[in-house]
C-alpha cells in the first residue's frame, strides 16, 4: 500500500487538522517529537505529513506532491490552483474584510482611482472590478494595517478573526467580502488512485465533525 501524504499550512491550522485527524484514529508521533525532520511518518496506517507555508499547500497538493492537503479558503481564492475541494473543515474561521481610515466610506462606496493595499491581490482586483470601481493594488507581505496608516493606500483587503487589531490601529472595517475557514483538498489525480481510502477518510473526518457539533450544542 502506497503512502498518503498530507501537506499542512504552518502554525494553528495544522495544530487543528492533526487534532481532527486524531479523532478518526490517525496520529503521527513523530510530529510531537523535537527534530529537524521535514517528513514525518505513520508507518502503521502508510501515512506522511509535512507542514509549509499556507501560500504553498496548494500548490505541492495541485502537482502530486501531497495527496492532500490542509489551508485556508482565502489561500485557495487567491492561488487558483488546479485541485479539488473536498470539505470545509469549521475551523480557522475569519472574515475577509476592507478597512481603512475613518471618514473614507464615501471614497470607498463611490470613489476610484484609489490605491489597497493588500496580501490577496487576485481577490482584491475581483472585489473592486465586481464594483465596477478603478483601483490600483498593492502587493505587500507583512502587516497590512500599517499602509492606510503611513498614506501609503487608502484601503486594505485583509482576513480578520475578531477586527481587533484592525481597531487597536485605528481603522474601521468598511465592508465584509466572505466568511472564510480552513479546507481539506485533493489531487486530482490521487482522487482517482486512491479513490477508497480518500473517500472513506473524508466519511470519517465528517462523522467526527458532526459529532463535534453536536457536543458543542
Amino acid at each position: 500500500m502506497r503512502y498518503l501524504t498530507f501537506a499542512l499550512a504552518k502554525g494553528r491550522l495544522a495544530e487543528e487538522a492533526m487534532e481532527l485527524l486524531n479523532r478518526v484514529g490517525i496520529s503521527c508521533e513523530e510530529m510531537k517529537e523535537k527534530s529537524r525532520k521535514l517528513i514525518f511518518v505513520n508507518e502503521e496506517l502508510k501515512y506522511k505529513f509535512f507542514l509549509s507555508k499556507t501560500d504553498d499547500v496548494p500548490t505541492y497538493v495541485e502537482y502530486g506532491a501531497a495527496d492532500i492537503g490542509v489551508c485556508g479558503k482565502d489561500t485557495l481564492l487567491e492561488k487558483r490552483r488546479n485541485l479539488y475541494e473536498v470539505l470545509d473543515l469549521n475551523f480557522g474561521n475569519c472574515q475577509m474584510i476592507v478597512a481603512g481610515l475613518a471618514g473614507n466610506s464615501t471614497l470607498l462606496k463611490n470613489g476610484n482611482n484609489f490605491r489597497v493595499a493588500t496580501k490577496y491581490p487576485a481577490l482584491a482586483a475581483d472585489y473592486f472590478r465586481q464594483r465596477k470601481q478603478t483601483v490600483e493594488i498593492v502587493k505587500l507581505n507583512g502587516s497590512v494595517e500599517l499602509a492606510p496608516i503611513v498614506s501609503l493606500a487608502d484601503f486594505i483587503v485583509d482576513i480578520t478573526q475578531t477586527g481587533e487589531t484592525i481597531k487597536a490601529n485605528g481603522l474601521e472595517i468598511m465592508d465584509e467580502i466572505m466568511p472564510l475557514s480552513a479546507r481539506l483538498v485533493v489531487n486530482r489525480a490521487s482522487i482517482k488512485m486512491e479513490h477508497t481510502r480518500i473517500t472513506e477518510l473524508v466519511s470519517k473526518l465528517k462523522t467526527a465533525m458532526g459529532a463535534e457539533k453536536l457536543a458543542d450544542n
